[in-house]
């Protein structure tokens, strides 16, 4: 065991936290809860050492990210990226105590001492991060899906580490070893799915994700600095392809379900389930999109939650795997 941050390894009897690496991880959530409340609202389900280690993974990503959204000029969000990218080399190499003055550090050291989390994920974003800051724009879904693994299937990744897997049985059985494939995979629907829902947001930010190849095809080039679209622009045709995109990686990427144990399936259900519900709101009426943020209201969130937690969602994408394979 590291003699730098108080907790198990992998391997052994999980134990309570020393009062500061507490301290740390109720920071983390103190974060997760005010930034991220889909997020939120899904790790609630999990027990208290995963929820901990997955509000750390956020604190840490949103600190990644706040950089990349800032208002800094973009020589010093690249410095600070870097910086960040500096601190995460002193978590993989032990190197933060438990009386670092860094919350998110400590917690998450502590989260990766506990759990086989793959670090590299969190490079991985801050590689995608890069990109917004260098002003990165994607011609094809290929280019975007490059950028879209980075900055969200890597955390479909690191989260598996926190999770891991459980085995499944049968004729249909599913193969562990693509458990990081689906995560990754249902990532990218996730991500897909936010890229529609900030679509003007982004625009007023000088961002455009959608590749450039399908805005041209929908006559969506000029992009969506406002609620007015140019004449002949089929904006619904836009989301609409783009929407079953990301209906298909859902279901790929839900495939994962039934390799999780019963309260990670739950987290995870939760919180693809309200993305999924999000893409329902968008398709049926996508201009919605460009008037603001569209949004679940508690009382769904809620339900979907109780899908998930009840382990519906899991079964239900397991007797279609195995019909698939069948």
């Amino acid at each position: 065991m590291s003699p730098n941050v108080e907790g198990p390894t992998h391997a052994s009897t999980p134990s309570a936290p020393s009062a500061p690496v507490q301290a740390a991880y109720s920071y983390c959530e103190a974060v997760t809860g005010s930034q991220a409340r889909n997020f939120a609202y899904g790790i609630r389900l999990l027990p208290t050492d995963k929820r901990h280690a997955m509000s750390a993974l956020y604190a840490f990503s949103r600190r990644v990210d706040d950089i990349g959204d800032g208002t800094l000029p973009p020589e010093a969000k690249l410095t600070r990226l870097e910086e960040t990218r500096a601190l995460l080399g002193r978590i993989r190499a032990e190197e933060v105590h438990e009386d670092d003055t860094d919350p998110v550090a400590v917690a998450l050291a502590h989260a990766a001492n506990r759990f086989p989390i793959p670090l590299e994920g969190l490079d991985e974003l801050i590689d995608g991060v890069l990109m917004d800051v260098r002003g990165a724009t994607y011609e094809t879904w290929d280019d975007l899906k490059l950028y879209c693994r980075c900055v969200a299937g890597a955390i479909g990744r690191l989260s598996l580490g926190v999770f891991g897997t459980v085995p499944t049985a049968g004729p249909g059985a599913l193969d562990a070893a693509r458990a990081g494939e689906y995560a990754d995979t249902l990532g990218l629907a996730l991500q897909l799915t936010n890229i529609l829902r900030d679509v003007r947001e982004d625009a007023g930010n000088g961002r455009t994700y959608l590749p450039a190849e399908d805005l041209a095809k929908f006559g969506c080039s000029d992009g969506f600095q406002s609620d007015r679209l140019p004449p002949g622009a089929d904006f619904a045709g836009l989301v609409h392809h783009e929407v079953r995109r990301a209906r298909a990686l859902f279901v790929e990427g839900y495939r994962l379900l039934p390799m999780l144990d019963r309260r990670s399936g739950a987290c995870v259900a939760a919180m693809a389930g309200i993305y999924r519900r999000l893409l329902d709101r968008i398709e049926r009426e996508p201009e919605a999109v460009l008037r603001g943020r569209v949004s679940l209201p508690t009382h769904e969130k809620a339900y979907v939650a109780v899908r998930g937690l009840s382990g519906l969602d899991a079964r239900t994408i397991s007797r279609q795997s195995n019909r698939r394979r069948a």
